[in-house]
């Protein structure tokens, strides 16, 4: 099966008139392609491990205030992340892969935070979730840290106060898409704070 965006002929540089025609759609040719790389499941291995990477992530909660309770209604009937193969909330960090950091970070908490982190399998990613995560919202004071991402490298975040269980869910479909598109892990790119 092919994995990620189904690229055109126009897509690999061919300049020919019809590729270049905005309306057209895909040739007898293209589209023979297409069926033929779905009927055999062409693909590569760096596509496969990211495939699979997306429908196994294990989130590791670390919800700290009013977020925690919008983050947890994202495995009910009504939303139902096991879809993506992310039901099962893992307690122990050598377990998970994602973190979901949700609320706001006290300085009291900033070391458990990191530890967890830091015993967390790779690759790993993390979420903030909510204003308080992603830059200490309103609680602009020596006690709140003033981002998660003082802490741990973040790969996304999802605005709100608190965020509905759909922005989350966004929030984990943009995470998906960074990995099916081979974009290394925020850790990896070097975005963690010193």
């Amino acid at each position: 099966m092919a994995v990620g965006k189904k690229k055109r002929l126009a897509d690999y540089g061919l300049q020919s008139e019809r590729l270049l025609w905005p309306t057209k759609g895909p040739g007898a040719f293209e589209q023979e392609v297409e069926s033929l790389e779905q009927r055999l499941g062409l693909t590569t291995l760096e596509k496969a491990v990211a495939w699979s990477q997306t429908k196994s992530m294990w989130p590791a909660t670390f919800g700290l205030a009013c977020c925690a309770i919008e983050m947890m209604s994202i495995v009910s009937s009504r939303y139902d992340i096991a879809r993506f193969g992310m039901e099962a909330f893992r307690s122990s960090p050598r377990q998970a892969d994602l973190m979901i950091v949700s609320g706001r970070v006290s300085q009291k908490m900033a070391a458990p935070l990191r530890q967890i982190y830091d015993q967390m399998l790779e690759p790993k990613w993390v979420i903030a979730m909510g204003a308080c995560a992603s830059s200490a919202g309103m609680f602009n004071n020596y006690a709140v840290v003033q981002g998660v991402d003082k802490i741990v490298a973040v790969d996304i975040y999802v605005p709100g106060c608190p965020p509905r269980p759909e922005a989350l869910m966004e929030g984990i479909i943009r995470l998906h898409e960074r990995v099916l598109a081979g974009i290394p892990p925020a850790y990896e790119m070097r975005q963690v704070a010193s």
